[in-house]
């Protein structure tokens, strides 16, 4: 009788409830987690952040995953949202790495905020044209321009342009390089910091494809006077091949001299119904 008694051990001992764990609770945990990956994974493609056609044994571990996630939250708690994140991450794919941190980036915010006086929308509107600008360090970079911009007195830098955003994160050595080239034409530093005060857009030209060519234009061909620049410095904005030398050569032909600002700022059906 005792020989025919089976005592079971405790490894042979299966419970419904273990039975359950080991058959339905284990998978579906692990396909939950296996499909919240492939969903943050659409999410951030849906983002622009990852490139659709990106081969699944190149995605990103789940781990970077969540650190760019981070990233993402937090922008938008800034006022970004989502049609935005294709061109933040087309300009700027460094913000979206796996070790790029969001308290890296909050105190361009608050520059933004309180030595720009930007409200929200403007913030997001200056960093959505130049992105590049939350890499930018403010001790560095970001206050020492403001303050060299608001000196020679450019005005409404929080107003968000293109050309506002661009300035704001130039480095103070590349202004001055503007103010530089400006003296050595001939104008006095109150005179070059007028003038780029006046029309800023100067400090996105370059010297020696852009400035130098057009001066030298100015006084050598069309024989006018530096004092010119200092009245109107949006000579600068023009085109040297498209509008400076076909609009001086067809006043030339005729005999007849004007400003540079009536002589450039006209349409060109303005200008060629006055001078036929």
């Amino acid at each position: 009788m005792l020989h025919s008694l089976h005592i079971p051990t405790i490894s042979s001992i299966k419970s419904p409830s273990s039975q359950s764990l080991s058959s339905s609770e284990h998978p579906p945990y692990l396909l939950r987690f296996r499909t919240s990956h492939r969903e943050n994974i659409r999410y951030l493609k849906t983002l622009g952040i990852i490139d659709p056609s990106t081969k699944p044994h190149k995605f990103p571990s789940p781990e970077a995953v969540d650190q760019v996630l981070s990233t993402v939250n937090f922008l938008k708690s800034k006022g970004f949202s989502e049609p935005d994140f294709p061109r933040l991450s087309f300009l700027c794919p460094k913000l979206f790495s796996s070790d790029s941190d969001p308290t890296d980036i909050e105190p361009v915010f608050d520059f933004l905020t309180l030595d720009l006086a930007a409200s929200d929308q403007e913030s997001c509107s200056l960093i959505l044209r130049c992105p590049q600008i939350l890499l930018s360090d403010v001790e560095y970079c970001l206050r020492p321009t403001l303050l060299y911009l608001r000196k020679l007195g450019v005005e409404k830098l929080n107003v968000p342009t293109s050309l506002n955003a661009h300035l704001l994160n130039t480095r103070v050595e590349r202004l001055v390089a503007k103010i530089r080239f400006l003296r050595s034409v001939g104008l006095s530093y109150e005179e070059s910091a007028r003038a780029c005060g006046r029309f800023p857009a100067v400090f996105g030209y370059s010297i020696e494809n852009n400035l130098k060519p057009k001066f030298n234009y100015l006084v050598r061909e069309m024989k006018r006077s530096v004092e010119e620049l200092k009245v109107f410095p949006q000579y600068f904005a023009f085109s040297l091949e498209n509008r400076i030398m076909p609009r001086h050569l067809h006043l030339e032909q005729r005999n007849v001299r004007v400003s540079l600002k009536r002589m450039l700022l006209w349409s060109d059906q303005k200008f060629y119904a006055k001078w036929k």
